[in-house]
């Protein structure tokens, strides 16, 4: 069973080539947004609390 799973042809090893890289590029350009907007949203939950006690 695992003998039929080691072989990977090249459509298949481009596809998990292009996605590999499309997420880190992704992550390259957009991830300081997206950290600073789970630190602002982290931030105002807690205020949140804060508030209410």
């Amino acid at each position: 069973m695992i003998s039929h799973l080691l072989y990977i042809d090249p459509g298949t090893g481009s596809l998990f080539f292009q996605a590999i890289l499309s997420a880190i590029l992704t992550l390259s350009v957009f991830g300081s947004k997206l950290k600073l907007f789970v630190l602002y949203f982290i931030r105002s939950i807690k205020s949140r609390k804060g508030n209410k006690e």
